[in-house]
C-alpha cells in the first residue's frame, strides 16, 4: 500500500524560509523554519543572497520531511516571496549577482524614465501593473547592466533571469526544469495578462531576451522531480509554485466569489479575485492569482506600505513597548473612540489608492483631552481605514462581491481591530487561525495535481476561521467617522483633491 499520503510545502519569504508537511486531511503535521536576514549596502538598495535563500530553503524541507519520513511525502509545494529577481549562469547554476527584493528601489531612476517616456498606459494595459521599481523586470534589467556584457550573454542563452520560483525549482531539480509560474510571471511586468506569455512589447521595451526568461506554467502541474539535492531523495515530484500572497487567498476559499483576502503584517495586501481583467481601475494592480491547471484566477490587489509597522512606530513615540499584545486590545477599548483624533501613517508615502510617494504621514485632531489611549487607537484604525480605502477602489469593478473578508498575518490575532474591521465594513471578517496559510494554499494547489483533487474536495480540507460579526448600527456610525479619516488623508497628499471620495458610504 502506497503510503504517500502527505505534501511539503515550501514557504521561502524574505524573513523567514518554512516548510510544512500538510497530510491528506489539509492538517499541518511537521514544520521547520529559518531566518534569513536583508542587506543594505546602499540607501533605497535592499538585496538578499540568492545561495542564502537556497540554502535554508533546502535545510527546512529537509528538516520537515525528516520528522515524517520520506517514504510519507507525495509531492512538494513551493510559495515565494514575490518581484524578488534573481540571475544566475545556465552553466553551473552561480548567480550572476544578488537576488534584489521587493522593496529594492535600486531601479527608480529606470522606471522614471518610463514614465517621462509616457509608458505608462502601455504597460498598464498589457501588464496590469503601474509602473513601480517593485516590480521585477527593471530589477532584471540593473542585473544585465551591472554585469560585464551582461546584454550579450543573455541574448546568447548564457545567463538565466527569474523570480524565487524559478531559482529555487531549478536547483531542487540539478538544473533540468527552468519554470516560473503564472502568478509569479505576472508579478514581473513582462507578462501578457490576456495571452498568459511573454509579452514582445514589454521584452523590447525593458531590454529582457526572452531566452533568458523560464518557461510559464500553470500554477498547479508536474515541474518535474527532485535530483542530486544532498539531503533529499530522487524523484521526489514538485507540484505547484505559486507566489505567497496568492497563495495566501487560495488558502482562505480557493478564489470564492465574494471572499477578499487582506492580510495583515508590517504593510498589508488586499487582493480580491475577479474575472474580467478590462475594468480601467488604475488605483489598483491587476495580476494573476494562479493558474490551477485548468484555467487562470484573475485578481485585483491593493498594497498598503504601512499597517503593522504604522501601529508599532505610534507604541514608540508614546514611549510603550509591544511586549502585552492584549494592550493592544484591552487600551482601545478603554474608551469610546478617538474623539476625532486621525493618524494616516504615510511614513514614506501612501500605497493603493491614492499611490502618492511625496505624501508625508499626519496626526490631526488633537486637543486638550487627547490621551495616549486616543492615538494608539487612531494607529489601529488607520489600519482598518486603509483596508476600507482599497476596498472602495475593489467597488469600483463591476464584478466586485464582499460576502467576507478573509484576514490573516500577525496583526490579525487582534480582537478588537476585527471586530472594528467588520463594524468599519459592514460584513463578517473570517480570521484564519493558522500562520501557515501561503503554504497551506501552495500544498492544496500540489493536492489537485498529484491527488487530484477537485474543489469540492478541496474546500473540506480548508483551515478554521475565527468570525467577527459586524454591528450594523455601530457600522452606520462608523460611515461618519470614515468621511473624517478621508479628509485626513487629504492633509498628507502632496496635491489634494478636495473632492475625492472612493467609497463615501462602506455598505
Amino acid at each position: 500500500m502506497d503510503k504517500r499520503d502527505c505534501v511539503v510545502a515550501l514557504d521561502e519569504g524574505t524573513s523567514n524560509a518554512k516548510a510544512v508537511v500538510v497530510n491528506a486531511a489539509g492538517k499541518v503535521i511537521a514544520s521547520s523554519s529559518r531566518p534569513l536576514t536583508l542587506q543594505t549596502p546602499q540607501s533605497g538598495w535592499v538585496e538578499q543572497q540568492g545561495e542564502a535563500l537556497l540554502e535554508a530553503s533546502l535545510a527546512v524541507l529537509r528538516e520537515a520531511i525528516a520528522q515524517v519520513g520520506e517514504d510519507r511525502i507525495a509531492a512538494i509545494a513551493i510559495s515565494n516571496q514575490r518581484e524578488t529577481a534573481m540571475g544566475w549562469y545556465r552553466h553551473n547554476g552561480q548567480p550572476i549577482g544578488p537576488a534584489i527584493t521587493w522593496q529594492c528601489s535600486r531601479s527608480a531612476a529606470f522606471c522614471d524614465q518610463l514614465r517621462r517616456d509616457r509608458q505608462d498606459a502601455l504597460i498598464r494595459q498589457v501588464t496590469g501593473l503601474p509602473i513601480a521599481p517593485l516590480f521585477s523586470a527593471s530589477k532584471m534589467r540593473w542585473l544585465l547592466d551591472s554585469m560585464p556584457e551582461g546584454q550579450q550573454r543573455a541574448e546568447n542563452g548564457d545567463v538565466c533571469l527569474g523570480t524565487v520560483d524559478a531559482w529555487l525549482l531549478w536547483h531542487l531539480t540539478g538544473g533540468r526544469q527552468f519554470c516560473c509560474d503564472r502568478s509569479n510571471a505576472a508579478r514581473t511586468q513582462l507578462l501578457n495578462l490576456a495571452t498568459g506569455r511573454w509579452d514582445e512589447s514589454m521584452l523590447k521595451l525593458f531590454g529582457i531576451p526572452e531566452v533568458a526568461l523560464p518557461q510559464v506554467c500553470p500554477s498547479s502541474r508536474d515541474f518535474g522531480v527532485t535530483q542530486g539535492v544532498e539531503g533529499i531523495a530522487d524523484g521526489i515530484p514538485i507540484c505547484a509554485m505559486i507566489g505567497d500572497s496568492h497563495a495566501a487567498l487560495y488558502g482562505h476559499g480557493l478564489g470564492l466569489a465574494g471572499r477578499v483576502k487582506a492580510t495583515y503584517g508590517t504593510g498589508s495586501s488586499v487582493m480580491a479575485p475577479v474575472d474580467d481583467i478590462h475594468h480601467g481601475i488604475t488605483q489598483l494592480a491587476t495580476t494573476i492569482a494562479w493558474h490551477d491547471g485548468y484555467r487562470s484566477q484573475y485578481a485585483l490587489e491593493g498594497n498598503i506600505p504601512h499597517t503593522g509597522d504604522a501601529v508599532a512606530w505610534m507604541l514608540g513615540i508614546t514611549h510603550m513597548e509591544m511586549t502585552d499584545q492584549r494592550l493592544l486590545s484591552e487600551l482601545p477599548a478603554s474608551i469610546e473612540s478617538t474623539e476625532g483624533v486621525y493618524f494616516v501613517p504615510a511614513l514614506t508615502g501612501t500605497g493603493a489608492p491614492w499611490w502618492d510617494d511625496r505624501a508625508r504621514g499626519v496626526i490631526c485632531g488633537l486637543s486638550r483631552g487627547t490621551q495616549r489611549a486616543h492615538v494608539i487607537r487612531a494607529s489601529l484604525e488607520a489600519v482598518a481605514y486603509q483596508i476600507a480605502d482599497v476596498i472602495g477602489a475593489l467597488r469600483q469593478h463591476p464584478g466586485f462581491q464582499l460576502q467576507c473578508l478573509m484576514a490573516d498575518g500577525g496583526p490579525s490575532r487582534n480582537d478588537w481591530l476585527m471586530q472594528f474591521q467588520a463594524d468599519l465594513l459592514g460584513c463578517p471578517v473570517a480570521r484564519s487561525n493558522t500562520p501557515e496559510l501561503s503554504a497551506i494554499g501552495a500544498a492544496l494547489l500540489a493536492m489537485r495535481q498529484c491527488f487530484g483533487l477537485k474543489d469540492p474536495q478541496l474546500l473540506q480540507l480548508l483551515p478554521e476561521h475565527d468570525e467577527f460579526k459586524p454591528n450594523m448600527q455601530r457600522h452606520l456610525l462608523l460611515n461618519k467617522s470614515y468621511q473624517g479619516w478621508q479628509q485626513a488623508v487629504q492633509r498628507t497628499l502632496w496635491q489634494p483633491e478636495s473632492n475625492i471620495c472612493l467609497n463615501e458610504e462602506l455598505a
